[in-house]
């Protein structure tokens, strides 16, 4: 079966209004050449399932959503294009930087193991084989991204980028927070305050905590790439990360979404008008 373009657009080529979402991690596709020794059910389990689907109502206001359609495990478009783990490599990274942190857990741009510490694979991958895959998920998710943020910024002379994702219940044993550590409702991620005014950051929480959430700011999640790489506070261009809380949603065990989905859903809503309404409306 033919792979699927890496990425999809809901919604309008443009936002109209300065808000722009993204699911990095909600691709279930699992393309031919992946190779790795685990099931599908194991390999979900580092999937932010169902988030696209989550928040898709907002393209009904005029917001685009990108999102991701290939496994995270596979490539993970949230990471730096250098974020490379040499432990997964048969052959040296040409101009390797150091690991980084996510490389040293096994989660750099590809995947070495999951949450709960089980390999991805039985072999290494090939240094031309980790390239095609940057070329062919990475490069284009980001300037794609990058276009819809630079597109609403000239617009309306400011952008709030929401980076969407979920977090299972409680964390795995190579899990941020440390193992067996039960997660909040949400936490939003700003990197300390660099990459989102701090204001919007808990106009944000507020609005959230007012709902009855429990919520926490930059604990355990700060933000990856994606909020790193395209924001600039100073300049107008805001980047959050909200991370939610599968047990909200959905039955890990089962990867399906539970009575708690449509509730969550509304309250989503409930957020994003009210970022409409706070800091979003055209002036």
């Amino acid at each position: 079966m033919q792979m699927p373009q890496p990425w999809v657009l809901y919604g309008p080529h443009e936002s109209a209004l300065p808000l722009v979402l993204d699911s990095p991690h909600s691709g279930r596709w699992f393309p031919a050449d992946f190779g790795s020794v685990l099931d599908e059910t194991a390999l979900r389990s580092a999937e932010d399932c169902f988030v696209d689907e989550l928040v898709h109502p907002a393209t009904g206001r005029g917001i685009a959503l990108l999102a991701a359609q290939v496994s995270r495990v596979y490539l993970d478009v949230n990471r730096l294009a250098d974020d490379i783990d040499p432990e997964l490599l048969d052959a040296p990274w040409p101009d390797a930087s150091p690991p980084s942190r996510k490389a040293r857990l096994g989660k750099a741009l590809a995947w070495r193991t999951l949450d709960d510490g089980r390999p991805v694979y039985a072999r290494r991958l090939g240094v031309a084989e980790l390239r095609g895959r940057i070329e062919r998920c990475h490069t284009p998710y980001h300037r794609t991204l990058q276009g819809l943020l630079d597109a609403a910024h000239a617009r309306f002379g400011r952008v709030l980028h929401l980076n969407c994702h979920s977090m299972n219940a409680v964390a795995g044993a190579s899990g941020e927070g440390g193992a067996g550590r039960a997660r909040p409702d949400f936490v939003l991620g700003d990197r300390d305050g660099s990459t989102c005014d701090p204001a919007l950051t808990e106009f944000v929480r507020a609005t959230l905590a007012a709902m009855g959430y429990e919520v926490t700011v930059n604990d355990p999640f700060k933000g990856v790439a994606l909020v790193q790489l395209y924001s600039n506070p100073a300049a107008g261009r805001h980047s959050l990360q909200l991370e939610i809380n599968k047990r909200l949603y959905m039955d890990e065990a089962t990867v399906q979404p539970h009575a708690g989905f449509a509730p969550l859903q509304r309250d989503l809503m409930r957020l994003i008008d009210a970022l409409v309404d706070g800091w979003g409306a055209t002036s």
